[in-house]
């Protein structure tokens, strides 16, 4: 059904994991525009200082300590926002986290942490959210996952896992809050690697210092893509051609894919600097040196503008469909000879 949603200014928008990357970035942007925000994290201090610093802006704020793993947490957000506010416009289920290591070298207390977070952070999130549109208007969920929702990759197996899961849950959610005409869109982002503290909070079973495999965008092009969702009903976004790219590659040719990871990306992942024996993480607590950061500086080279992006956020599901062909038809040209598929994916990857 068509659903109806707000301008920025007019909302009331909550965002997990506010402290943080992605979430920061989003809670600036949307007080730059003038919305009002719900803003949930686990660190009670970089909260505070959060809002600090929107309200000297004119910003209306309210803050929750609030674990997403936790259902009673998530309860407690619904209930701020609507005693603060009285209605929920958008919810951002942003709040995540990963662990660097081979699938058998972790553990699964790890594992079950992680979940706890990227995935039933999601449902906790999403069923609270719908709670409150479904009897007020309506709305939007907008649920964070990766370009690893639709593809997985060594040495963030169970991340992946997790992303995979939400792509599963948020497409199910939206189908039945359809069927119900349920005036609430449901939105799937998608982004690539993305330059936020996402590698200092992960969890680290390697014995080098992890990062990112290129190309690594900024992390204002996925704060922009989730304030257009919160406006235009979207059913994904994927945030960078990478993304878009790297789904296609593979659907279109898996095997090749599985090759060109097997060839690349454990050694994308890894840097020449030893881990730390006593290196800190956020998968079981707030981590307070890497609050209130948006960027870790983990590439020199960041790319600050996407035209993919920004295109399939405007045009209709024609321009949609044309992208995606124009990534599977560039995927199936780098390919070339069978002896050049390993990598000829990776380059496409960095080109776009």
């Amino acid at each position: 059904m068509s659903v109806q949603l707000r301008k920025i200014n007019e909302q009331v928008m909550v965002i997990t994991g506010a402290t943080s990357g992605i979430g920061l970035t989003t809670a600036r942007m949307a007080a730059e525009q003038c919305a009002k925000l719900v803003l949930a994290a686990r660190s009670a201090d970089a909260l505070d200082q959060l809002a600090s610093e929107l309200r000297r802006t004119g910003t209306q704020v309210a803050t929750v300590v609030a674990d997403v793993g936790n259902p009673a947490d998530v309860e407690r957000i619904g209930q701020a926002a609507m005693e603060r506010f009285g209605r929920i416009d958008t919810w951002v289920n942003n709040a995540g986290i990963s662990i660097f290591g081979r699938n058998e070298d972790v553990s699964l207390e790890d594992m079950q942490r992680l979940f706890d977070t990227n995935y039933w952070g999601v449902v906790h999130g999403s069923l609270e959210a719908v709670k409150h549109m479904k009897t007020r208007g309506g709305g939007a969920i907008i649920n964070l996952g990766s370009d690893l929702s639709d593809v997985s990759i060594p040495l963030q197996g169970i991340y992946a896992a997790s992303k995979h899961a939400v792509k599963a849950f948020t497409d199910s959610l939206r189908v039945e809050l359809d069927k119900d005409k349920a005036p609430i869109a449901v939105t799937l982002i998608k982004p690539a690697a993305i330059d936020t503290m996402f590698v200092a909070h992960a969890k680290n079973y390697m014995d080098k210092e992890p990062t990112l495999p290129p190309p690594i965008y900024a992390p204002e092009l996925v704060a922009k893509s989730i304030l257009y969702a919160a406006q235009h009903p979207k059913r994904d976004v994927f945030v960078g051609g990478a993304a878009k790219a790297f789904s296609v590659g593979n659907f279109a040719m898996p095997s090749m894919l599985d090759r060109m990871m097997r060839a690349t990306m454990f050694k994308q992942q890894q840097t020449d600097i030893p881990s730390a024996p006593n290196r800190r993480d956020a998968l079981h607590a707030p981590d307070p040196q890497h609050e209130l950061r948006e960027r870790q500086g983990i590439s020199e080279h960041v790319v600050e503008t996407c035209p993919y992006t920004a295109l399939s956020l405007r045009k209709g599901k024609v321009v949609g469909v044309l992208l995606g062909a124009g990534a599977l038809f560039a995927a199936w040209k780098l390919a070339g000879r069978p002896a050049t598929r390993t990598w000829s994916l990776n380059r496409l990857r960095q080109a776009l």
